[in-house]
């Protein structure tokens, strides 16, 4: 009998971050100890169809060998029954808004990262900036519409938005990652193509006043506000317009410093603010929690939270943890046991209502 646990790997996903997921399920595949795990790919293919491949015993050698080339489908309700504990690294949509949390939490699967409720909030850019103000934690002015209203009444929008906000603006779809959809406008006829942009990728669109601040990013490990981690401060400094999917995946318009050249007492506020967005998201596992700083007027503003940032070896998220002390191989088995431990502290709420009787 073997004494490895086995890890189900949920990739993929029908988004427009389904390559993004691709490239994060081969780098954590790439960092495994295979000596402890075996490795089930649990494959979400475009149209939504699951493939299941077959155990790994060793890394894939190409991102290509994780399009399984079989009609293999697993029977999701054992699940429990295949995997001691999963591991979903589906970005955007159907997979880091809880909807794929809510599937695990219902056959009673452990996970890593966030439970459904902070990954809904944290793919909602608008609720966040609601659940940010209802902390009394610093972020930006913005604006939210709906698709149904930016169909009907696009000028007076338009109107609103240039009274309120002014140019420029960014304009994002409320519930996508990755710099997918997003757009900065300087002007009417940029702001009109950009809230059509976003409405075609979300039924919800939020803009946000622009604010001249440096763009610094930090990371959040852990489970408990008593045990959370921080990492050192990152800064992203683009040669675009802003740091865009372009940037992010394809052309290296963007230079990432680490550690960030800033005040230590700056860096010292990100992380009491991080670790407080972290848990008035209710956020669990690991989040990359990204800001403004106005170095003029030496003000930080919160900008987002990311509960399954980007995670190849080479992304923000792990580079962060790396520059703290923490190797790609230790954060992926830190986050593996925090999820069991998550999934055992929850085993503790008494689930049998007390006898009628």
């Amino acid at each position: 009998m073997s004494d490895k646990q086995v890890l189900g790997l949920i990739y993929g996903g029908k988004s427009s971050e389904h390559e993004v997921s691709l490239r994060t399920a081969f780098s954590i595949l790439q960092a495994i100890d295979y000596d402890k795990w075996t490795v089930i790919p649990l494959y979400i293919q475009l149209d939504g169809m699951w493939v299941e491949g077959s155990s790994l015993q060793k890394p894939p050698s190409a991102v290509a060998e994780l399009r399984l080339a079989t009609n293999r489908h697993p029977d999701l309700l054992k699940l429990k029954e295949t995997v001691d504990v999963v591991f979903p690294v589906v970005h955007g949509p159907y997979g880091e808004d809880g909807t794929l949390q809510g599937l695990l939490e219902m056959i009673d699967v452990p996970y890593v990262g966030s439970g459904v409720l902070g990954s809904s909030l944290g793919m909602d850019k608008v609720m966040m900036k609601r659940m940010f103000a209802l902390h009394n934690l610093p972020h930006g002015e913005y604006l939210a519409y709906t698709r149904q209203e930016i169909d009907k009444r696009l000028e007076s929008i338009c109107t609103e938005i240039e009274a309120q906000l002014g140019y420029p603006v960014f304009v994002k779809p409320a519930n996508l990652g990755s710099s997918v959809g997003i757009n900065k406008a300087k002007n009417e006829k940029q702001l009109v193509k950009a809230l059509t942009e976003a409405a075609a990728f979300d039924h919800k669109v939020i803009v946000e006043a622009f604010i001249n601040g440096r763009e610094l990013e930090i990371g959040v490990l852990g489970n408990d506000a008593d045990k959370l981690q921080t990492s050192a401060v990152g800064e992203i400094v683009s040669t675009a317009e802003f740091y865009d999917y372009e940037s992010k995946y394809k052309d290296g318009g963007a230079e990432l410093f680490i550690p960030a050249k800033i005040p230590e007492r700056v860096a010292n506020e990100m992380a009491q603010l991080a670790k407080e967005a972290f848990l008035a998201l209710d956020c669990a596992g690991l989040a990359r929690v990204d800001f403004f700083w106005d170095e003029k007027e030496d003000q930080l503003y919160l900008n987002e939270i990311n509960t399954m940032p980007g995670f190849t070896e080479y992304s923000m998220y792990p580079l962060l943890f790396k520059k703290t002390g923490v190797s790609y191989q230790e954060l992926v088995e830190t986050l593996i046991q925090l999820g069991l431990e998550r999934f055992r502290e929850k085993k503790k709420i008494r689930v049998i209502a007390p006898s009628l009787e």
